[in-house]
């Protein structure tokens, strides 16, 4: 099941889908045969196959102790690609629909101190990174924006929760969210994990830029604006087989392996969701993801073929 290369999915029965906040739907998947669903870690994100060629990635806002549920809440977007109207206008309790992952690119690393910073929707992972971190005592804070407060899912849910601990900020009362404030009380080895809408996450990527000492984790809805940069012929060669393809300057490379019948995962094609992430053996990668850290790019050790290609002649990858 999935398409040839892409991703590995299997139907799930959607067992509830709730109204959480204004356009936000929560969509509480199970399997079939009532079992266990996969078990997940906090920040993962699943793969739902809505049609013939769209597949759009969702992250998991529930428990991870629910071994029986995944539930994920999707904003109704009009001028989307097609993703959230389907959900919203077509997916019906009862329904069965293709399933990809769990898969995470958005894991929670061990810190003395986390500030979790959600933009509308993009509370999603955050809220069960918010409840593993509660449970595991260290110091945290969650940092809370919106349009209105209506608009804003699980806003009460988590003020009850973690009193104390989360600032609810919808903008149409507060404005723009104080993330100097937020990123200043930080202290020195803080893990900042923000998720929203993309003005909000170059906007704490420059804040963070500015202070030492904070280890920044983002997560992207949409690709990262691309950089220009050449986009020239050069070689892949496949190190466990000793085979060499040509990616023509046109072509990405992961196009280039597909096409050339190498067996490769890959899901979201814009360098969003991690799935076609290779280890790199030799040659510099030029990446243009929104998945890898900073460390991580600089490592040079994985690349994402389908977006990112070469800055030499060859690239040797594990396959």
């Amino acid at each position: 099941m999935g398409g040839s290369g892409g991703p590995v999915t299997r139907p799930m029965r959607v067992d509830a889908k709730t109204e959480v906040a204004r356009d936000v739907v929560a969509v509480r998947l199970a399997e079939p045969d009532g079992g266990p669903v996969p078990r997940w870690t906090p920040g993962a994100h699943i793969d739902l196959v809505l049609d013939t060629d769209l597949v759009r990635q969702y992250s998991l806002c529930g428990d991870p102790a629910d071994d029986r549920h995944l539930t994920v809440a999707v904003l109704r977007e009009a001028t989307g690609r097609g993703g959230s109207i389907r959900v919203h206008d077509k997916l019906e309790e009862g329904d069965l629909v293709e399933v990809g992952g769990p898969r995470n690119a958005f894991a929670l690393t061990p810190a003395p101190g986390y500030l979790f910073v959600a933009g509308g929707i993009g509370i999603t992972p955050l809220v069960p990174m918010a409840a593993a971190v509660a449970a595991s005592g260290v110091p945290w804070r969650l940092l809370y924006g919106g349009r209105t407060r209506a608009s804003m899912a699980f806003a009460g849910e988590l003020l009850a929760a973690h009193p104390g601990r989360v600032d609810i900020r919808p903008e149409d009362v507060h404005g723009l969210l104080d993330l100097d404030a937020a990123l200043d009380a930080a202290v020195t080895g803080t893990a900042v994990y923000c998720c929203g809408p993309e003005p909000l996450l170059w906007a704490v990527e420059a804040a963070v830029r500015e202070r030492a000492g904070l280890d920044l984790h983002v997560e992207r809805f949409a690709p990262k604006a691309a950089v220009a940069a050449a986009s020239g012929e050069f070689e892949v060669e496949l190190a466990r087989s000793g085979r060499v393809i040509t990616v023509p300057a046109t072509v990405s490379l992961l196009d280039a392996l597909t096409g050339a019948g190498v067996p490769a995962a890959f899901s979201c094609r814009e360098g969003t969701c991690g799935t076609c992430e290779v280890a790199v053996l030799a040659g510099t990668p030029d990446h243009r993801d929104s998945v890898l850290t900073a460390d991580e790019r600089a490592a040079g050790d994985v690349v994402m073929p389908c977006v990112s290609r070469c800055l030499g002649a060859r690239l040797v990858l594990d396959l």
